[in-house]
């Protein structure tokens, strides 16, 4: 069996283990264009699975990078590794973003390196209700961010100084037909589920109460951006328990970083174009994810399929008809690699 660099990231991950006086457990989101992945439940047996070989634990080191996900799965996968754990630290080598931040408010503190970013927490809700994208399909809905439904009503009473409450209901009438009432309730919903889940977690961060709010407000609206990005000084300015790695330690992380992204080639675009190219078709592989540690190995997730090249008949007469790629997935899941 392959183990796609497994034994040289385990031979860091005992490095880690030793400088951190912990036991380490690994999880990556691809953020490889066109290959993307998130945080998303089918992850929590698998967590599982390695925490219990890991058992039993004093201190552990998640370290963690990825773009975001799913919120409750976060909240969740957060809360099961605490009950492995007294101690737990999420160490950032590169991102932990949206969801991945929501995590990392629950460790008792954070390892940032030089490179390293947290980010806003703000959701964006998907909703079968969901406002219909422009020229998409009948069922391609778009993601609606939360905070940016609040900012709009923030412009109406705020900015432009809206408190009669007639004209505030045609505010409401007007938003209520571009986005269905019932994903709006939904949307306010998960506006104060993120504060109260963030809330929680920050149990483990020594941050005074008072500023705890600050905090949260900061992570979910006042930073203005869902793009925004947080380097380790600001995270420290803004309460969070963050240490940094030694010079030493640092050039092993660096390493780390290396050894992921060339097995997951987040360096290099995906494109059917280019897998293709001078073929009428071919096969594809691509690692998206991977869950690993010393004790029980690597698992990555997996997308594998057959790129084709079709003709798309048109309708209308004289018109040539264009050539496409079909791409067939044949597999998408996870598998033992290590």
């Amino acid at each position: 069996m392959l183990n796609h660099g497994y034994e040289n990231r385990k031979a860091v991950y005992e490095q880690i283990e030793k400088e951190r006086k912990s036991k380490v457990i690994s999880y990556v989101t691809s953020d490889r264009s066109g290959m993307e992945a998130q945080i998303k439940p089918d992850v929590v047996d698998l967590f599982v699975d390695h925490l219990d070989e890991l058992w039993p634990a004093e201190k552990l080191t998640l370290i963690l990078y990825t773009s975001g996900g799913d919120t409750a799965t976060a909240w969740r996968l957060i809360n099961l590794i605490r009950t492995f754990c007294e101690e737990l630290e999420i160490l950032v080598i590169s991102k932990a973003h949206s969801a991945g931040t929501l995590m990392c408010l629950g460790a008792n503190r954070i390892v940032m390196t030089k490179q390293a970013t947290l980010g806003p927490i703000d959701p964006s809700l998907g909703h079968p209700l969901g406002p219909q994208m422009p020229g998409g399909l009948p069922n391609h809905t778009v993601l609606v961010s939360v905070e940016a439904v609040q900012g709009y009503l923030d412009v109406a009473k705020g900015t432009l100084g809206i408190t009669d409450p007639v004209y505030l209901a045609q505010v409401l009438t007007h938003l209520s037909s571009q986005i269905h009432p019932i994903v709006l309730g939904e949307i306010f919903r998960a506006r104060n589920q993120i504060r109260f889940l963030a809330k929680n977690l920050l149990q483990y961060q020594q941050i005074e109460d008072d500023k705890k709010g600050e905090l949260i407000s900061f992570l979910c609206s006042d930073s203005g951006s869902h793009d925004y990005t947080i380097n380790r000084r600001q995270a420290k300015e803004l309460g969070l328990v963050i240490d940094k790695p030694s010079e030493e330690f640092y050039q092993t992380l660096r390493t780390l970083q290396k050894n992921i992204g060339d097995t997951l080639l987040l360096r290099d675009p995906f494109s059917a174009d280019v897998e293709i190219a001078g073929k009428d078709e071919t096969d594809y592989s691509a690692r998206r994810a991977m869950i690993e540690s010393v004790s029980h190995g690597s698992h990555h997730f997996i997308s594998e399929g057959k790129l084709v090249r079709v003709q798309i008949s048109t309708p209308q007469p004289g018109h040539q008809a264009t050539v496409g790629i079909q791409d067939n997935r044949l597999f998408e899941g996870w598998r033992k690699e290590a």
